[in-house]
């Protein structure tokens, strides 16, 4: 009696042993550079606030983050209510516990650089839906100003068993 009880404790143990590495298994998939890869649709609305004053902005747009960090992708963008369409390119960090940063380069169609931003981010909903605020703003001339702005993108076309 006493080894069935002994040989399920060990088999109950081991069990869950191997459940929990395969968690962490996908948490690491998921909480890293490579994780992210895919493509992305996304929404930002804030302020940029400059010595001639605050200046309200939003985006949509849909970016592809590759595996080894780059993106790239394409926004419709309202500042101070100038419509325009940008391209933008970058890259990105993603730390094990789910957190990162993206380091925006914002070009108008010409190919000319506007400005670029940092953003720090969390990965949330098992990697379909990431959340962010911009911690740095930058215009092309070296102008920065205080951003008060969030963004939200969610993953386009998720990976099955997501």
């Amino acid at each position: 009696m006493t080894r069935k009880i002994v040989r399920s404790i060990l088999f109950s143990a081991a069990l869950l042993a191997s459940l929990a590495a395969v968690a962490r298994a996908q948490d690491d998939r998921i909480c890293s550079t490579p994780g992210l890869a895919g493509e992305w649709g996304y929404t930002s609305t804030g302020v940029f606030i400059f010595a001639t004053g605050a200046v309200p902005f939003a985006l949509v747009g849909r970016v592809t983050f590759d595996a080894a960090g780059n993106f790239s992708g394409a926004q419709n963008s309202s500042t101070g209510g100038q419509v325009g369409q940008d391209t933008i390119k970058g890259t990105t960090t993603v730390n094990p516990d789910c957190t990162g940063t993206l380091n925006v380069n914002v070009y108008n169609q010409s190919g000319t650089l506007l400005s670029t931003s940092v953003l720090a981010f969390v990965i949330v909903d098992n990697g379909r839906e990431i959340g962010g605020i911009f911690t740095s703003q930058t215009l092309a001339n070296g102008t920065n100003g205080p951003t008060v702005a969030t963004f939200n993108a969610k993953r386009q076309f998720p990976r099955s068993g997501q």
